[in-house]
């Protein structure tokens, strides 16, 4: 009979009940239990029920949290193949070289990081040695794994690099030296140390954004048939603090959604953060297993070492469990540091059942497992967590694995809030360090106070058995190797003439001349295949939807449904080998989309051609700490701003209003930033993209750069490109003139005044505009040049600049192209003053600007462009105020000029 006091379903209960007598004997039944045996009793039938009925296929919510115990219990872990004694020296070996290379650093004010790694060795050392796999690997040739390694833990990497004789002590003793050669970069950087680095990770966050969308272009690679690279793994290695960021966890559910079992997250939970714990009064493990089971991730606990297995044998009641699962973390690490009658008291005495547990305890048995035993410490216990994670199928794998941080180096160190800026080990600390890990080193080695540097010898047995480990998993790890690929050819080249011509009559928007260009691109015999589209869900607005049936949407799962538009020309098409990725309402996903693919040349020895387009407002300024991501990656690619500029896109008003992304853009060493102002520059920027990136560099030219294009969505005359030499020349260097007065047609005044008008992207119309304005109104003749790229034409300055001096003789372009042209220059863009302004010091003609300052606004772009006042009208009045300074104009001019067009 059921309980009157019970709590019913309610009225508004939409599970209907076939059997309600049934349902009422399971819940008198978890009644009886809770009241004789008590609600833990209870908890744990319930549980272990679920888990039951999980594990039978029935289907159910899955428990987001488990006990705060390890997944694989001790009778279930493997054995670990190899010599775990030998493991343990050369773990001990790397451990002291991270540290003596950090402590020596420091004698130089240059710091560097100790605890990540000593809390982390074991997490790395049994990867090497097991389970990442090189680049001759004979499953994973020329790609092997892919390593994110955690940024603060590099000295660790470079330690076992030393130990293997990838790096000498001059090497160690250049940590964070770089500046005289043969130094070694803080953290792992590609584009600092190109042959052992393959991720830039140290920029919290985008190391596990960055995998996963690598683990997914992995299988996009494989399903498109480019490459076989389904023996590649991902290993991401983090810190519990780290999954804070927004973009730690901000890929999870695409990583379930496509069942990404290539994939393993490494936590280290140390509990600690870089100013204290990371949930201080919560548990972060278990915080993290749940976001994670949530998503669908398979999740395994490494958190006790084998000293807790006496503990949980005597645990027959449970309560141990549970008081494990109640004490916070900031308490766990207090526990580090205090003595056995602290531990006993505050742990154990608060349940009775605990205070026996404890007198059947020593003292050096509590202390070994609150002050030694960790999960994370034990080759035993990471082994069986790494090979759980490569051998599940279906979802990918997170291992939460608890360490300590600063474990090995010290009371002075061991979960302490300040370890992380803590820089050195005293030489009393070094020596203890050196009994504990029972090192060969002698107090005579200590020299002025200097640690010393360990090395068993080239020939030694740990050297030996590391390298035979790592020749087995195909070769050393972490390492970068660019494949000696031949070149891709060139396109057709009627691709590219074809904008040559103009658009004549009709009126073409820049964006849909590069959309247009890509078309036919992506139709070559030879590099098609190589293209990766990549867009934020915003095809349709940038005219891509052209692009849906013929080259498809890249999902793992094909099409499982028919299309609401199949009967449509442009229906939306999903494939396995689909070519474009569809990302989503994601910019950080798209840019991560795009670094994996601009770096598959390394990778993967596959060079892969991505261009990803975007509203221009929503890449710098959004994503641009991945932009730099990808510069140290040494990426290549094509980024298109599109919809761009401040008045072009004015409807959508201020938060579409692009008027600062060259600036920003301006700031990357590795972006060329161009905006270019016709369809055919387009072209001609692309085309030479393909040739520096992909094809025959020049000598002394970076091929890995990426380019930075903005285009607008405003349909416009595209006139046909002028004759002459350079012109090609110009449009990549930055500048050329377009026309001259005289070439337009406009002058009819001998001796007028002369103007040089500077015009880029859609500006260039205003220009041209106010060029013919300002012969017809004001017998003044302007001649227009297109400014392609600010940046590039500072650039060019600045080496230029640099070049003077060491005595060489060179002039930067901008001048040479400047050179002789008369009157002053007015620089126009539809972007900030600053953007035009890069070039001013180099121009020696007078030099003013226009642009489009402040926040935007929604108006029309007529409307938008005389707030501004950077249209037609507005260039004439700054062009006639320019020759009125230097009384080639009456200075009445100006005036009047404001006048007849109501500004």
């Amino acid at each position: 009979m059921t309980d009157p006091n019970a709590i019913q379903p309610s009225a508004l209960d939409q599970l209907p009940d076939r059997d309600p007598e049934e349902t009422a004997e399971w819940q008198a039944s978890l009644d009886a239990v809770a009241k004789a045996a008590g609600p833990h009793r209870a908890a744990y039938l319930m549980r272990r029920t679920l888990e039951r009925a999980e594990g039978t296929g029935i289907a159910l919510p899955k428990l987001l949290e488990t006990d705060y115990v390890n997944t694989i219990p001790t009778a279930a872990e493997p054995s670990v193949p190899g010599d775990e004694a030998m493991e343990s020296r050369i773990t001990a070996w790397n451990r002291w070289n991270a540290a003596a290379m950090v402590s020596r650093g420091s004698k130089h004010g240059v710091g560097g990081h100790i605890a990540t790694f000593a809390s982390a060795a074991w997490l790395y050392e049994t990867g090497f040695n097991h389970f990442f796999k090189g680049k001759d690997s004979g499953e994973a040739a020329g790609s092997g794994d892919q390593l994110y390694i955690q940024g603060h833990a590099s000295p660790g990497i470079y330690a076992r690099a030393f130990l293997d004789g990838r790096l000498n002590e001059q090497h160690l003793d250049n940590f964070r030296q770089e500046a005289g050669g043969n130094g070694l970069p803080s953290y792992p950087h590609p584009r600092r140390l190109p042959w052992l680095w393959e991720f830039p990770t140290v920029s919290m966050g985008l190391g596990p954004l960055s995998a996963i969308y690598q683990a997914r272009f992995n299988r996009y690679l494989t399903n498109r048939a480019i490459k076989d690279v389904s023996a590649s793994h991902v290993w991401a290695f983090l810190g519990d603090g780290e999954m804070d960021e927004p973009e730690s966890t901000a890929a999870l559910a695409l990583a379930s959604r496509e069942g990404l079992d290539n994939l393993t997250f490494v936590i280290n939970c140390n509990l600690q953060r870089l100013d204290g714990p990371v949930r201080a009064n919560f548990k972060i493990v278990q915080e993290l297993e749940a976001q994670f089971r949530g998503a669908g991730w398979n999740v395994v606990k490494t958190l006790w070492g084998t000293a807790w297995d006496e503990l949980f044998q005597l645990d027959t009641t449970g309560a141990l469990v549970r008081r494990l699962r109640e004490v916070p973390d900031a308490q766990v690490q207090t526990y580090q540091t205090r003595d056995a009658a602290y531990i006993r008291q505050d742990f154990f005495g608060k349940d009775p059942a605990l205070v026996e547990m404890a007198k059947l305890l020593s003292d050096d048995k509590i202390l070994e497992c609150f002050h030694l035993s960790r999960g994370g410490h034990e080759s035993r216990k990471v082994y069986a967590a790494y090979k759980a994670a490569v051998e599940f199928k279906g979802a990918p794998t997170v291992i939460l694995a608890q360490t300590v941080k600063g474990f090995t180096l010290g009371e002075g160190f061991a979960s302490k809030n300040a370890n992380h800026q803590m820089k050195k080990l005293s030489v009393d600390e070094f020596k203890a360090m050196r009994d504990l890990l029972d090192l060969p080193i002698k107090d005579s080695d200590f020299v002025d106070g200097t640690v010393p540097y360990g090395h068993p010898g080239a020939d030694s047995p740990e050297v030996r058995y590391l390298q035979e480990r790592r020749a087995a998993l195909g070769g050393p790890a972490p390492a970068r190797r660019v494949h000696p690929v031949a070149p891709l050819p060139a396109p057709a080249e009627k691709a590219f003439a074809s904008f040559d011509k103009g658009s004549g009559s009709q009126n073409v928007a820049t964006t849909m001349a590069f959309v247009r260009l890509i078309k036919d691109l992506v139709r070559d015999k030879e590099t098609g295949k190589r293209w990766v589209p990549i867009v934020p869900d915003e095809a349709r607005t940038f005219g891509m939807e052209s692009l849906f049936p013929s080259l498809g949407i890249y999902s793992p799962k094909g099409q499982t449904y028919e299309p609401v538009d199949r009967d449509q020309l442009m229906y939306y098409k999903e494939a396995k080998n689909g070519q474009i990725l569809n990302e989503g309402i994601t910019e950080a996903g798209s840019m991560a989309d795009f670094i994996a693919a601009s770096t598959a040349y390394s990778t993967h020895g596959e060079a892969m051609i991505p261009f990803y387009i975007f509203y221009s407002m929503f890449g710098w300024q959004r994503t641009a700490d991945q932009m730099w991501q990808l510069g140290d990656q040494l990426g290549r690619g094509f980024l298109v701003g599109a919809t761009a500029g401040r008045t072009t896109l004015t409807g959508e008003g201020l938060q579409h209003a692009d008027g600062h992304s060259p600036v920003i853009a301006a700031t990357n060493p590795a972006a060329l930033t161009y905006d270019p102002a016709f369809a055919y520059e387009v072209a001609t920027i692309v085309k030479d993209g393909l040739r520096r990136m992909y094809g025959e560099a020049t000598p002394g030219e970076d091929p890995n750069v990426f380019y930075y294009l903005t285009v607008y969505n405003e349909p416009m005359p595209q006139p046909a490109k002028p004759s002459g030499l350079g012109i090609d020349e110009g449009i990549v260097k930055g500048l050329y003139r377009f026309n001259t007065a005289e070439s337009a047609g406009l002058s009819s005044v001998a001796n007028a005044p002369r103007i040089q008008l500077l015009g880029s992207g859609t500006a260039i119309h205003w220009v041209l505009q106010a060029q013919k304005l300002l012969a017809e109104e004001w017998g003044v003749a302007a001649d227009v040049w297109s400014a392609t790229s600010w940046t590039e034409l500072r650039r060019d300055a600045l080496d230029a600049d640099a070049a003077l001096l060491r005595g060489e003789e060179r002039v930067p372009y901008v001048r040479q192209a400047l050179h002789g042209a008369e009157g002053p220059v007015l620089a126009v863009s539809d972007y900030m003053r600053q953007v035009p302004d890069q070039i001013a010091q180099w121009v020696e003609q007078d030099y003013s600007s226009l642009g489009a300052d402040g926040f935007g606004l929604s108006d029309t772009r007529e409307a938008a462009r005389r707030h501004f006042g950077v249209d037609a009208q507005s260039v004439v009045v700054a062009a006639l105020a320019q020759l009125a300074k230097r009384g080639e104009v009456k200075a009445t001019a100006v005036k009047e000029a404001r006048e007849k067009y109501g500004l």
